[in-house]
């Protein structure tokens, strides 16, 4: 029997007085798969089908449906799929074996929603003691929308600190695991990787011409479940010193199937701007451990989304193995994390620092 669903579960402390307390338990489940073979039918005569002793091996193939969530594996929920086989003996116990399968979601980022640039303006006072210490203002621009795990981001920003003191911007890609169950929504958001640009001075203003920003290896978006998103987004910060972030989001869709070399923005977006941008391929990679949550969100939005996690939310519901590709989808799927950066750096090119 072949098998697949998406699972939520987790709980929430609740007060009904001063000295009352309960907790809530939140639950949901949506089947997207349910097949049955018999691999092995006893004749019609009734008699017991006997298998002699040594290997027997009976294949099996069956369709999936064309609209299947991807395989994730969540704090609070889960998208699995397994194969159940039950081998039934008279006057014996029945013989089981479970073996879970992954499951991609084609996503086509060479589509014209996805295809599409993506840019954003915001302002914020900076204020001290109930005084104004001026304005900083953020642009930012992506070429598109739709990326795939490998690629480079090139952001184009301008930043113009007008306060009387130095301001820092951020780039980070942040992704949000959104869980549903009876109309209640619980978040857990994290930073993927980030960039930290330079210090700019008052009154002073910061260009970003293509400021590279690389997708490590994540999992895909997951916008078609009822129970479980997995949302992507480009967030560009401004540190701004005795005041709270300046904050810019553009919407990303992580895919998996990549851009098609002809089907390319970049060359547009390069020759508005009039540079070249063949120079991020050379841009040597150097790991870095992503920055807390809290230095790139407001500590307003943060505690608006997110909640303490419980040790017993679980229950042992989401026991399983992590998030893992089929190696032989018929789509290319994202790079995994033992692979080779298909652009490795020259050795005659002097390295160069992401954050610089």
């Amino acid at each position: 029997r072949a098998l697949g669903a998406a699972r939520v579960h987790w709980t929430e402390s609740r007060s009904a007085g001063s000295s009352t307390a309960y907790t809530q338990s939140y639950s949901d489940q949506v089947e997207f798969l349910s097949h049955r073979d018999t691999l092995l039918a006893p004749p019609d005569n009734g008699e017991v089908t006997v298998l002699q002793a040594g290997r027997h091996e009976f294949p099996f193939t069956f369709q999936l449906p064309e609209s299947l969530a991807t395989s994730f594996e969540g704090k609070h929920g889960s998208v699995r799929y397994w194969v159940k086989a039950k081998l039934y003996r008279p006057w014996s116990t029945v013989k089981k074996v479970k073996k879970e399968f992954t499951v991609i979601e084609p996503i086509d980022i060479n589509t014209p929603a996805l295809l599409a640039p993506q840019a954003g303006a915001k302002e914020k006072l900076a204020r001290a003691w109930y005084c104004n210490r001026g304005q900083v203002s953020v642009t930012a621009k992506i070429d598109r929308k739709g990326y795939t795990p490998g690629e480079v981001i090139p952001i184009f920003a301008e930043i113009d600190n007008c306060t009387s003191r130095a301001v820092v911007p951020k780039a980070a890609i942040i992704q949000t695991q959104t869980f549903i169950a009876r109309g209640t929504k619980k978040q857990k958001k994290s930073v993927v990787t980030s960039i930290v640009g330079d210090s700019i001075a008052a009154g002073k203003r910061e260009v970003w011409h293509g400021r590279a920003l690389k997708i490590p290896p994540v999992g895909p978006s997951i916008l078609q479940c009822r129970i479980i998103q997995v949302e992507y987004s480009l967030k560009v910060c401004v540190d701004i010193p005795g005041t709270s972030k300046l904050l810019l989001e553009l919407p990303l869709v992580i895919g998996t199937i990549p851009l098609h070399p002809f089907g390319s923005r970049t060359s547009s977006v390069s020759s508005q701007y009039s540079i070249n941008l063949d120079w991020l391929s050379t841009i040597p990679e150097q790991p870095e451990a992503p920055p807390e949550y809290s230095s790139v969100v407001s500590s307003p939005e943060a505690e608006q989304s997110l909640a303490p996690p419980c040790r017993s939310e679980l229950g042992g519901v989401l026991e399983g193995p992590f998030f893992a590709y089929i190696q032989e989808f018929r789509f290319r799927p994202p790079p995994l994390y033992s692979e080779i950066d298909p652009n490795p750096p020259s050795d005659n090119i002097r390295p160069r620092c992401m954050t610089c």
